[in-house]
């Protein structure tokens, strides 16, 4: 008897079906020795905001509130001025297209796309499909030793996104454990509840063998922020199950287990022996301080990082980090951003660029939270729907401390941002309608 996820029945065929493709195509392996840049995923993210531009012209109604287009459009004049002051003009357009693509067209487009919150699970649901097999595959890779390169074993999960992106697959499964977590926490149907958690459980192995700390942390802050907004005694009891067979999935690992210690461990080591990778974080950020102070209103342009990194950085950074294994051979990866997408965006446009970013991620945390609120105190339907929508846009905030755009897996952070979006401006509000038709 096959178990099918208790996916919406669909009245028609829903527009967010594009966005759900998006997420599909990220399953395809990344060609080895690939580049680790925009993918088959990210052109069909371009397609999916002209079709939402073609589908707005044919019903002739206004795209957006006042709200929404002022949260959304916030970024655009920071990353104009920080386009302007780029080295070249390529390098300026090129950014430009980009942090558009990722933080203003697409999340437009998904909020624009997401009918009702029958919808929003559909896409959640997508997520957490997603994730468990790109999981699948990482759990395949530990268990073969056919995985990225790892303390010089080739065990780390790594997924179809290969030793380029060796934080594709963390990101992948991080995003569909937050969903499954939010999905499980609601007042949906026991059936779904029970899977969702299925899922959850499940997808902490492969979570656990991606070895990325970033991931871990922002992971172990979203579901622990998740579990409180649902209810404190609800969150303990969950607390306690995940702790359970959290303990008894290390347990099994054998040589895996000194490994985890030893990668958790590493996280509390900023001063007292860093290993190399911690050591090149800290230079990078340091570098794109550097380059603030320099230009502290403007950054230093669009792409610049890369090309003002040596004035900046110290002696102690070394000269890339090596990838091997999954399928690609050897070969020295350059370090050409800071690992830290708040510094990135302060390093290259200046505290101007950084307070539209930031300042339109807040409003529309803020605006996300007021909605969690208000349907918890109603008790209807709908709390999934708000812990998965808090829950993408906590887990995106945290992990942009450790992590910063780039790489096939990046589309993903503009699907979040314009699912949230939806929940935060729309549907929060109980207005699913007032942007649907």
């Amino acid at each position: 008897m096959s178990l099918a996820l208790p996916l919406p029945r669909a009245r028609t065929l829903s527009p967010v079906l594009p966005v759900v493709a998006v997420v599909a195509l990220l399953a395809l392996p990344v060609s080895p020795g690939g580049e680790g840049g925009a993918g088959p995923a990210d052109a069909l993210s371009a397609l999916v905001v002209l079709y939402c531009a073609v589908r707005l012209l044919r019903q002739r109604r206004r795209p957006l509130s006042r709200t929404a287009a002022v949260i959304l459009g916030l970024p655009v004049a920071g990353l104009a001025l920080a386009a302007m002051s780029a080295s070249s003009p390529g390098a300026g357009i090129t950014g430009l297209g980009r942090y558009l693509q990722v933080f203003v067209l697409v999340p437009a487009a998904v909020l624009l796309l997401i009918r009702d919150r029958s919808d929003l699970r559909l896409l959640a649901w997508s997520f957490v499909g997603l994730a468990g097999w790109q999981g699948a595959v990482g759990v395949h890779q530990y268990v073969t030793g056919t995985g990225a390169s790892y303390q010089g074993e080739t065990i780390r999960a790594v997924g179809t996104f290969g030793p380029q992106d060796v934080m594709g697959m963390a990101t992948v499964v991080s995003l569909g454990l937050v969903c499954a977590v939010g999905l499980a926490l609601g007042r949906t149907s026991l059936r779904q509840r029970a899977i969702a958690t299925a899922c959850a459980l499940a997808l902490l192995l492969p979570l656990a063998l991606s070895f990325s700390r970033g991931a871990w942390i922002a992971t172990v802050v979203t579901c622990s922020a998740q579990l409180a907004l649902a209810g404190m005694r609800r969150a303990l009891r969950v607390g306690a199950v995940v702790a359970a067979v959290g303990v008894i999935l290390v347990g099994g690992f054998g040589v895996g287990t000194a490994m985890l210690q030893e990668r958790i461990s590493s996280i509390t080591r900023v001063t007292d022996a860093p290993d190399q990778s911690v050591t090149d974080r800290y230079t990078m950020w340091a570098a794109a301080v550097g380059m603030w102070r320099e230009q502290p209103l403007t950054g230093v342009g669009l792409k610049g990082f890369p090309e003002h990194r040596d004035t900046h950085a110290s002696l102690a950074l070394s000269a890339g980090s090596d990838t091997d294994g999954a399928g690609a051979g050897f070969r020295r990866q350059p370090l050409l951003s800071p690992h830290n997408m708040y510094l990135l965006i302060l390093g290259e446009q200046g505290l101007v660029g950084l307070l539209a970013l930031v300042g339109s991620w807040l409003a529309l945390l803020v605006c996300a939270l007021r909605g969690l609120v208000r349907v918890r105190a109603a008790r209807g339907a709908g709390l999934d729907c708000a812990l998965v929508a808090c829950g993408l846009l906590v887990w995106q905030l945290t992990d942009f401390l450790y992590a910063d755009i780039g790489g096939p897996s990046t589309v993903l952070t503009a699907v979040c941002l314009g699912l949230a979006a939806w929940w935060a401006l729309v549907g929060g509000g109980g207005r699913e309608e007032a942007l649907a038709r």
